[in-house]
């Protein structure tokens, strides 16, 4: 599956969200209404197609590029464990991942600490796998919002 096509297949599918764009990479929110102040901009999941914030991840070949997913800490744990804390010299967490590695599921490189997971070049291996993973990262938006909304009418 191409970057186009999974930013394809993530905006068609999820009710309620913002698509934003930055240096070729692409950001998905939870926005219903499309008034979040900037400091509640936080995506659900994006789609990184270069090395503007790391390197290890090697996505300047053609084609390459890395999705990554925001999960529960409960979600996050079942599959990884507990989230790494200690980093390389190069600010890069520690879980003994080759982030380099293609279809893969796996720790996400810089955020892993937040409970996010990356795939670089998702595909056959992994496709079935990142389907509830966005709809899990999608549905806690949903509800990072609605509690928003309601501690905000309060």
């Amino acid at each position: 599956m191409t970057a186009d096509e999974m930013k394809e297949h993530i905006s068609s599918t999820f009710a309620g969200i913002r698509v934003m764009e930055a240096a070729g990479d692409v950001f998905f929110l939870f926005d219903p209404a499309g008034d979040l102040p900037p400091e509640r901009q936080m995506p659900f999941a994006t789609i990184v197609t270069g090395d503007n914030y790391e390197r290890v991840s090697e996505l300047e070949e053609p084609g390459a590029y890395r999705l990554n997913i925001g999960l529960t800490k409960a979600t996050y744990t079942a599959m990884f464990g507990a989230a790494p804390t200690k980093r390389d010299d190069r600010g890069v967490l520690e879980t003994g991942f080759d982030y380099a590695e293609r279809d893969r599921l796996m720790p996400h490189p810089v955020y892993a600490s937040q409970h996010w997971v990356c795939v670089v070049s998702p595909g056959e291996a992994t496709l079935d796998a990142i389907r509830p993973l966005l709809v899990e990262a999608h549905g806690f938006a949903v509800r990072k919002h609605a509690n928003h909304a309601r501690r905000s009418a309060l």
